[in-house]
């Protein structure tokens, strides 16, 4: 990264960011009268995204990504830490604020097969977040943004009443993703 395009980005504000989150799982002993054990599955992460940034989280498996992503949209309770997105603590919204907030940060799952309804069709995958967050949205328009979504990820509108088994795993991602 050149000198320039780092200042720029500190001279912008995060869209995101979280810090100190820490998740902590309380395991129960199946020993009578023993102590619960605790897990840590995440201390003290601090990061900030930035609009337009990709960020990926890798690592090795257990090691905390799909926990980190689960607690950042609640998914799990934070132990400990905050999560500001556009300068909003969203670990103090509730309601309707926590609702609309849900349907700008989303998380695209590891397994795209278990993620997926394996009863529904791709058009029903792709069309159930239209018909929550644009509910008087009309069949027609329905039907171009599920075709626009489905081509922005690489996936032809012929195989719209497939179902998700007859899909590669990375096609089903990209389902998951449109």
């Amino acid at each position: 990264m050149s000198e320039a395009t780092a200042a720029q980005i500190e001279r912008r504000e995060p869209l995101m960011k979280i810090r100190g989150l820490t998740k902590e799982f309380k395991i129960k002993s199946r020993k009578l009268g023993a102590k619960p054990q605790i897990l840590h599955a995440l201390s003290d992460v601090s990061l900030d995204v930035y609009e337009g940034e990709t960020l990926g989280i890798i690592g090795e498996s257990g090691c905390g990504k799909s926990t980190l992503g689960r607690t950042i949209i609640q998914l799990h309770k934070a132990t400990a830490g905050t999560v500001e997105y556009q300068g909003r603590n969203i670990f103090e919204l509730k309601g309707a604020e926590l609702k609309a907030l849900k349907k700008d940060i989303q998380m695209v799952f590891q397994d795209p097969y278990s993620s997926l309804d394996p009863r529904m069709s791709v058009n029903d995958i792709v069309g159930e977040p239209l018909d929550i967050q644009f509910p008087k949205m009309s069949a027609k328009e329905r039907s171009e943004r599920i075709i626009e979504q489905l081509h922005l990820v690489g996936i032809n509108s012929e195989q719209l009443s497939r179902f998700p088994h007859e899909f590669s795993g990375g096609q089903r991602q990209r389902i998951g993703i449109a």
